[in-house]
């Protein structure tokens, strides 16, 4: 490394982002929409020779040019994002990538969460991580027919609310898992607090710890993966692999979704959790949504009320406990957040 430099590069920097960029795009992977850090490691004439970064307790976007692959860079690059990490106060943390590389993880100290055969792996660098998550969730297993749902809930609707009473129905009891990644308008501590509030009179409602196995399909790592559509599916037969794990804890046998009609996204992800679960032995059910008039209740359309300050349209789509909560001077930052957000359709 006596040749080299490692520099953090900021997004402020429109020529060394150019220059990462340019070094990405050579090594066939695109920029992540979401990164907290990058850094490059740099030669004596400032040319960018290899580029990595973090986005919460994730590593991303690493790459070597293929002119200096063989020099040791890589592992110079991920020791650098570990110390980062680190001083951060990220001491659990965790990698997608290419199922060509992930033995050289896997020889950093890195353990395999779960894969998806020809796209990616998931490993993190704790060796009983996801083993130790896995046994504090079968201490909870309960006696009876166990299903699942699994929501962001930003916030809890009337739709969410619909989904679980139906799932419910055929079930003694449901595991309603809350996406716990703060990417979200509504932060995680305030869409689990109102889910558990929303479903509390529903006997048979367990609202587990979701830890950071629950993927959220907003911070999911599409910078490998060449298409929308193979994004799409990666993170679906991901999803599919670690929750099929999560069942055989809880002794799940089904898991409802909601139908989404007007969205492509959700199509597939619901079309490959039916292909993947039942390999497993978990049924997919998937439930229409619940609409007033001739739209669906949504939790776009309840952040679309916020930002205009419609309460009547908001009282119409959410349940009396998330209507209270909105309306009390505590949810006045989250309502201030969403008003400066512009577009909340996709939050």
């Amino acid at each position: 490394m006596s040749d080299y430099t490692i520099t953090q590069v900021y997004p402020s920097d429109a020529r060394m982002i150019a220059r990462v960029d340019e070094l990405l795009e050579a090594e066939g992977i695109e920029r992540d929409g979401n990164l907290d850090y990058t850094c490059a490691i740099v030669d004596e004439d400032y040319r960018v020779v290899a580029t990595g970064s973090c986005f919460g307790n994730t590593l991303r976007c690493m790459a070597v040019s293929s002119a200096h692959q063989g020099e040791g860079l890589m592992n110079e690059l991920v020791g650098h994002l570990i110390e980062k990490q680190y001083e951060r106060g990220n001491m659990h943390l965790f990698v997608y990538t290419k199922v060509t590389a992930a033995k050289f993880f896997l020889d950093l100290g890195f353990y395999e969460i779960a894969r998806v055969d020809g796209t990616l792996v998931f490993l993190e660098n704790r060796r009983d991580g996801f083993t130790s998550y896995l046994s504090a969730l079968a201490k909870t297993r309960r006696a009876g027919r166990s299903a699942a749902v699994v929501m962001n809930a930003n916030p809890f609707t009337r739709g969410h609310r619909h989904l679980i009473e139906t799932a419910l129905a055929s079930c003694d009891t449901l595991h309603v898992f809350v996406v716990s990644e703060d990417a979200s308008l509504v932060p995680f501590t305030v869409r689990k607090r109102l889910v558990c509030e929303g479903c509390a009179d529903l006997p048979g409602t367990v609202v587990p710890a979701s830890g950071p196995y629950i993927i959220s399909s907003a911070t999911f790592p599409s910078y490998f993966l060449k298409d929308a559509a193979t994004v799409n599916e990666g993170h679906a037969r991901l999803d599919a692999a670690v929750f099929c794990r999560i069942a055989e804890a809880l002794g799940i046998t089904e898991r409802f979704v909601g139908e989404e009609p007007t969205s492509q996204v959700t199509s597939i992800y619901n079309r490959v959790l039916c292909e993947e679960l039942p390999h497993a032995g978990v049924a997919c059910t998937v439930i229409p949504r619940l609409a007033q008039g001739d739209a669906p209740v949504s939790a776009s359309n309840v952040r679309r009320a916020l930002q205009v300050g419609d309460l009547d349209a908001l009282r119409a789509l959410v349940p009396d406990t998330t209507y209270r909560y909105f309306t009390s001077e505590e949810a006045a930052p989250v309502i201030e957040r969403i008003k400066a957000a512009g577009d909340v359709a996709h939050y």
